[in-house]
């Protein structure tokens, strides 16, 4: 079937002086790049994206951030993906997965932060025969990505599935300094729990516990994307870039191995704050023995001597003998503070 002839250069507006220049859009929209021949075309919307379709050779990058239902359903049409493709994208709340429908690859990541507590970005990517769809919500930039070296148009170049392995090579490494910061509050958790255990410190770690949990969720299944990639013949990626998916799954691998050492060390700083609990507990409990002690022997003393003495001492008509026993009461109190104190119970 004869295919449509290729718009004239003035209904994609090529002109750019810039060949990797990267389209401005508008928050939560559309955008992209084309690559038609030596030429890098801009793409903002879908009338550029149906333009640009219509070159049977171009490669093209659709990027689109937030999209409601009708926006995927288009996108979909033009980029001739299968419903349920579209259906997933649209849906959100997947887990990281990999899944081929019709020779078109679908796969869901995770974009991770960490301040203070771990926010995820769902992340579909869809890789066509000569295209790549993103999509996303607010909080994550592709363009942004180091391994694109603000040239997006140069990795398109040598390919979709280049394109999709550094984009997915973006996502993974964006987890080490996750990790690390995980890591060094994990540090500050264990100098706290030593220093001064208090309910605060142990709310935090059970925070930080469901955190790594729920960051383990994220992480885990994505490594049978990278399996996927990199064990089957997959007509879509090519056999001299596997070894680039091979090089993620790697530092993939890295990354759950870091997950469950830092699960281990919460554990273990948990362990150690209900020690520290029972140990303060057990020094409160002596302390209040040797409180009682001194007070037993001083209790002991006025029972014998009874109050009945009271009002002579107050009226100056005891003997110097009532004083000396007070006197020694109160001394022999004092010796065993002293003798506790020493011991270390009060």
């Amino acid at each position: 079937m004869p295919s449509d002839p290729k718009p004239e250069p003035s209904s994609v507006a090529i002109e750019a002086p810039n060949p990797a220049a990267v389209p401005t859009a508008e928050p939560a929209r559309l955008r992209g790049i084309a690559l038609s021949g030596e030429h890098i075309i801009p793409v903002a919307g879908l009338d550029e994206l149906a333009a640009v379709l219509r070159d049977p050779a171009a490669k093209v990058w659709v990027d689109v951030t937030a999209p409601d239902g009708t926006d995927v359903a288009d996108i979909a049409t033009l980029l001739d993906l299968h419903p349920l493709i579209a259906e997933d994208i649209a849906e959100r709340n997947q887990r990281a997965k990999f899944e081929e429908i019709e020779g078109t690859i679908h796969i869901v990541m995770f974009s991770v932060r960490y301040e203070r507590e771990v926010t995820t970005v769902e992340v579909d990517l869809v890789l066509g025969e000569r295209s790549l769809l993103t999509v996303h919500g607010e909080g994550w930039d592709p363009f942004a990505l180091d391994q694109l070296r603000g040239d997006p148009g140069s990795v398109l170049k040598r390919g979709p599935d280049f394109l999709l392995y550094a984009i997915t090579d973006g996502l993974v490494d964006a987890l080490f300094p996750v990790m690390d910061a995980i890591e060094d509050e994990i540090d500050e958790l264990q100098d706290d729990v030593i220093r001064n255990a208090t309910p605060a410190t142990l709310e935090r770690l059970f925070g930080l516990k469901r955190e790594l949990i729920g960051l383990r969720r994220a992480t885990s299944p994505a490594r049978e994307i990278f399996n996927q990639l990199t064990n089957r013949d997959l007509p879509l990626v090519s056999a001299e870039h596997i070894v680039y998916f091979r090089d993620v799954y790697d530092h993939l691998i890295r990354v759950t191995d870091e997950l469950d050492n830092d699960r281990d060390l919460v554990a273990g700083t948990l362990d150690v704050y209900l020690s520290t609990i029972n140990n303060n507990l057990s020094i409160i409990m002596k302390r209040l023995t040797g409180v009682t002690v001194i007070l037993a022997g001083i209790g002991a003393f006025a029972g014998i001597f009874g109050m009945s003495e009271a009002g002579a001492a107050f009226a100056g008509n005891e003997a110097i003998g009532f004083w000396l026993v007070t006197g020694s009461v109160f001394g022999a109190a004092f010796v065993l503070a002293w003798v506790l104190h020493r011991r270390s119970w009060i």
